[in-house]
């Protein structure tokens, strides 16, 4: 089974300290998930969540420059 805390650190290219800032957890706790891939049901929640918030973000400013392009034409009267 892939560690959970390793395969997230490495989609959203930030280290096991910044995974435990964003989740409002101590380092010694991720540390100790990325060791032993036990990690309470709580914090798997959490850590998805975080997943998917971040991939929403993603998707939103892929929205914003395609809207952003689109005005630019439109404004153009092509």
């Amino acid at each position: 089974m892939d560690n959970i805390v390793k395969k997230v650190c490495k989609e959203l290219g930030i280290t096991q300290k910044e995974l435990a800032e964003r989740l409002g957890v101590s380092k010694p706790s991720v540390d100790r998930w990325a060791g032993s891939n036990e990690i309470p049901e709580s914090s798997k929640r959490l850590i998805e969540l975080l997943v998917e918030n971040e991939k929403l973000k993603k998707e939103l400013n892929e929205i914003k420059t395609a809207l952003n392009i689109l005005n630019k034409y439109s404004d153009k009267g092509c």
